[in-house]
C-alpha cells in the first residue's frame, strides 16, 4: 500500500522479495520461543504484512491464525535519513522480530487478557517479544538496553532481562517463559519464574541481581 511514498520504495528496493525474508525471520523467532516443532505452537493461517503510511511504527493485529502486520513508510523514511540502507534492514529485521513473535507467542491465562486491569498480561507479552528481538541481534547491544527501571516496565526493559537471565542461568529461560503461558495457570511472575529455573528464584530477586549486574545499582 502507498507504494507513493518514500519509505515504501525504499522498503521494496531493500527488500525484493519479501516471502522469502518474512519465512526466515520466523523460523528465527521460532527458534528462539520453542524447543521444536511439535511443541504446542499457535497455528498461523494467514500473514498479511502491509507496509503503508500511518502513525507510530508497526502493529500486529488480527487473531485466530489470521494475521496482519502493519510498518510504516515513516518510520522506514526516519530510519533512512542518513541515506543508511543498512540502518534501514537492521531496523526493518529487528521490527519484524517483535511483531512475529506476537504472531507466534503463548500469552498468560487465567489474569484477564492483553489491555486489561492485570499489567502481567502486557509486561509479559511485549518484554517476550524484545526479548526475542534481542536474542536474535535485533537491537544494538548495550547502547539499546535501557537503564534502570523496572520489569513493569515491560519492552525492552524485560527483553534485556530475560536475555540476561538466558545467558547467565538457563539457556532455555525464554523458551521456559513462553511455555510457563501454558502450565502456570493463573499465570503470574513468581509462578513462570519457578517453572523455569526451579524453587529459590523469586521475580524481584532476579531483576535485583541482574541491576546490580548490570552496573544499574
Amino acid at each position: 500500500m502507498n507504494p507513493e511514498t518514500k519509505g515504501s520504495k525504499i522498503y521494496h528496493a531493500l527488500i525484493s522479495q519479501p516471502d522469502p525474508y518474512i519465512r526466515s525471520v520466523a523460523r528465527e523467532v521460532m527458534k528462539c520461543l520453542y524447543f521444536t516443532p511439535e511443541d504446542s505452537i499457535p497455528m498461523l493461517k494467514r500473514l498479511d504484512y502491509i507496509v503503508r503510511k500511518a502513525d507510530g511504527v508497526s502493529w500486529k493485529g488480527g487473531g485466530n491464525g489470521f494475521v496482519n502486520i502493519t510498518y510504516t513508510t515513516g518510520h522506514i523514511e526516519r530510519s533512512f535519513e542518513n541515506n543508511d540502507t543498512a540502518c534501514v534492514d537492521f531496523e526493518t529485521r529487528g521490527v519484524l522480530l517483535h511483531e512475529l513473535t506476537h504472531a507466534f507467542q503463548l500469552e498468560p491465562q487465567g489474569i484477564g487478557p492483553y489491555g486489561g486491569p492485570n499489567k502481567a498480561v502486557w509486561e509479559m507479552v511485549e518484554g517476550t517479544a524484545d526479548a526475542v528481538r534481542v536474542a536474535c541481534g535485533g537491537f544494538h547491544g548495550e547502547k539499546d538496553r535501557p537503564k534502570g527501571g523496572s520489569y513493569h516496565d515491560g519492552y525492552r526493559y524485560i527483553g534485556y532481562f530475560f536475555n540476561w537471565v538466558r545467558e547467565t542461568k538457563d539457556a532455555d529461560f525464554i523458551r521456559k517463559m513462553n511455555r510457563s503461558c501454558l502450565e502456570v495457570v493463573p499465570w503470574s511472575w513468581n509462578g513462570a519464574v519457578t517453572y523455569a529455573l526451579g524453587k529459590g528464584y523469586t521475580i524481584d530477586s532476579l531483576w535485583d541481581e541482574y541491576m546490580r549486574a548490570m552496573g544499574d545499582k
